[in-house]
């Protein structure tokens, strides 16, 4: 059995904190499901949750189920001012019947994989190395809302996402990616950004599907980052946007046609 927060403790402790969630809490539940775990129990992070002394803690984890090994890693902290550790867990084990086990962390390209490295990686649009500490590309899913219709008139209608606003996005720009939904898995052309060719404004992820054909408002698609393309730029006329993202779709196309192989 797994074990998970939500929401997340910098969310709860910090509500103004920048976006940094790498997941929901039901795509974690699923990615730890298809990990091996054949249950996964959920603990609502609150204030207070978070006062709750190391023992009480522990307590809670033991009333999950019937504890008899606790995995978790080298600096992993609990209960109220993080004052639990390894040993005091530990301690709790002997006098409880449960033993510890410490997982060694996990190196890739010589450094420690955490959630922090990956968001770095994230935020400075390196989502090809990202996508390799995860073990799989960096998605989000959100709902399509109405947008401006700017790129139907430019040839090339996309679909606009709604997204929750916990969730990290990576640095804006032109992404190839992959938009899956009810309807299938579609190639995307997408932009990420505040769009400058029209003076700029909220941040938004839209994107371009290629081989469909269709209306999707209201519907939910998860799309997953796969290459970053280029930097958003600013164009001097719609015609100039449009010769660019039809180079852009080419790109996506060639980009895609590798992650197939």
């Amino acid at each position: 059995m797994a074990a998970t927060f939500d929401p997340l403790p910098i969310q709860a402790l910090a509500p103004g904190a920048p976006a940094s969630a790498l997941s929901d809490v039901s795509e974690r539940v699923r990615l730890l499901r298809e990990a091996g775990a054949e249950a996964v129990v959920v603990f609502r992070f609150d204030e207070a949750f978070a006062k709750l002394p190391a023992d009480e803690f522990v307590d809670r984890v033991r009333g999950a189920c019937d504890v008899r090994r606790i995995v978790v890693g080298p600096d992993f902290h609990f209960g109220r001012r993080a004052e639990g550790d390894v040993e005091k867990l530990r301690a709790r084990g002997k006098r409880d019947g449960f033993v510890v086990d410490v997982v060694t962390p996990i190196e890739i390209d010589g450094a420690i994989v955490s959630s922090t490295r990956i968001r770095n990686l994230l935020l400075s649009g390196e989502v090809e190395r990202a996508a390799r500490l995860l073990g799989r590309p960096y998605g989000v899913r959100g709902l399509v809302v109405h947008g401006a219709k700017r790129g139907r008139a430019l040839g090339f209608p996309t679909i606009n996402l709604a997204l929750p606003r916990e969730r990290l996005l990576p640095r804006d720009g032109i992404y190839a990616m992959w938009a899956e939904m009810g309807e299938g898995r579609f190639k995307a052309a997408a932009s990420l950004g505040v769009r400058p060719t029209f003076g700029g404004g909220e941040r938004v992820l839209e994107a371009y599907l290629l081989d469909f054909a269709g209306e999707l408002y209201g519907e939910e698609v998860e799309v997953s980052f796969i290459k970053r393309l280029r930097d958003e730029m600013a164009f001097a006329s719609a015609a100039e946007l449009s010769a660019q993202i039809a180079r852009d779709v080419e790109e996506t196309k060639r980009a895609l046609s590798r992650d197939l192989a």
